[in-house]
């Protein structure tokens, strides 16, 4: 879903040369970047906000289960907090879950 109308980029970096020489190949195929928006905020009004504070042992994809019911889906609460890896949450942080998880990925263009 989140990569079925993604790019295949080939990717020749320098800095990945030690791991395209040892794979035997001129690069390395990958993914491109999806370009992502955040939604507008008529389109927040439309959503449910689900509030919830962040404690120890809390990781997206763990939400991303309880919440969506799919843990592949981390990056939906991670990228609507604007907060890119569980570093920057402290505990008692107030995440803000978007539902319902069809309506946001509209809005992502998924």
């Amino acid at each position: 879903m989140r990569y079925d109308s993604r790019e295949i980029i080939r990717n020749s970096n320098s800095l990945y040369q030690e791991r395209i020489r040892k794979s035997g190949k001129n690069a390395i195929r990958q993914y491109a970047t999806a370009p992502l928006r955040y939604p507008t905020e008529e389109e927040r009004g439309e959503l449910l906000i689900e509030t919830y504070t962040w404690k120890i042992g809390d990781r997206f994809y763990k939400l991303a289960d309880q919440f969506y019911g799919n843990s592949r889906l981390w990056w939906v609460i991670a990228h609507f907090n604007m907060t890119p890896t569980e570093a920057y949450v402290a505990e008692g942080s107030q995440l803000y879950i978007p539902l319902p998880l069809e309506r946001i990925l509209e809005y992502y263009g998924l």
